[in-house]
């Protein structure tokens, strides 16, 4: 019987070019979504949001409980009490999104397939970011819609109308900030574990290191020593409420996209580095 040649071939197939990293969020999203554990914690996420519509319906129904009514303050404050959670997600999902490839040597796989190394680093950067926003402007942006049906009216929105605009801006900054620092750490090994555990570390470090300069110094302009608060300076602007440290809010704000870049930098190096050339 005749042997066809099964040598090199050219791609016969299309490509889909700027869209190839649609499979790797498609993929990621559906396989966290069948893990029961995950549900578990997406579930316990929203169970502030339960909590924070039942306050904003006994604000809208009882007059006795004006000292519950909704502010920008109040949704300030869900930003900061969802936190915990944000952290669990990122550690849990980033931590090993790249380290694992790495691993695994799957990261060579993918980049000798129609991928460019930009499709990969933001497949892997939006289910993170996707699981991230659903815990944070998913359910704010629903509060603030919760507020109006159980208020019966547009008030408080018209009084409040830049908190659309700045639930969605903090959102975005947010998640993006924790996404790029977790998946740059997750580069730099080969075990989702150490990623876990360096990010862990670093954000406890820095709160360590701020809490003892603190003391030292008796002011607060040093709380940019840790990442978490430059976050919550920047937050507190966007809000419009009165700022929780001493440190100028632009310094913070430079700090975070100083953050961002670097990780940007250290994905592309480290992307790169194991990068195929067809």
């Amino acid at each position: 019987m005749p042997i066809h040649d099964q040598g090199y071939r050219r791609y016969g197939g299309t490509r889909a070019r700027g869209r190839a990293w649609l499979v790797m969020l498609r993929n990621g999203v559906i396989g966290m979504m069948g893990n029961r554990r995950w549900i578990v914690l997406m579930i316990a996420s929203w169970i502030q949001f339960v909590v924070r519509a039942i306050q904003f319906y006994i604000a809208a129904n009882f007059s006795q409980a004006a000292i519950v009514a909704p502010s920008a303050a109040t949704f300030r404050d869900f930003f900061d009490r969802q936190d915990l959670f944000v952290f669990l997600v990122t550690i849990t999902l980033g931590a090993a999104a790249i380290a694992e490839d790495r691993r695994t040597n799957a990261l060579q796989i993918y980049l000798s397939k129609p991928l460019t190394r930009l499709e990969y680093l933001v497949g892997k950067l939006s289910v993170l970011m996707v699981f991230l926003l659903f815990i944070t402007w998913v359910p704010a942006i629903l509060l603030l819609i919760v507020q109006v049906l159980f208020a019966g009216n547009f008030t408080f929105l018209k009084a409040n109308f830049y908190l659309f605009p700045a639930i969605t801006l903090y959102s975005l900054i947010e998640v993006v900030m924790v996404s790029m620092c977790m998946l740059a750490l997750s580069s730099l090994s080969t075990s989702g574990r150490f990623a876990g555990i360096l990010y862990t570390a670093l954000i406890f470090f820095s709160d360590a290191l701020y809490g003892v300069l603190r003391a030292v110094t008796g002011s607060t302009r040093v709380s940019w020593v840790a990442f978490g608060n430059n976050l919550a300076q920047v937050g507190d602007v966007i809000f419009r409420v009165p700022l929780r440290y001493e440190t100028p809010w632009i310094l913070s704000l430079a700090i975070v996209f100083g953050l961002i870049g670097i990780a940007a930098w250290i994905l592309e190096r480290r992307v790169r580095a194991v990068e195929i050339v067809a």
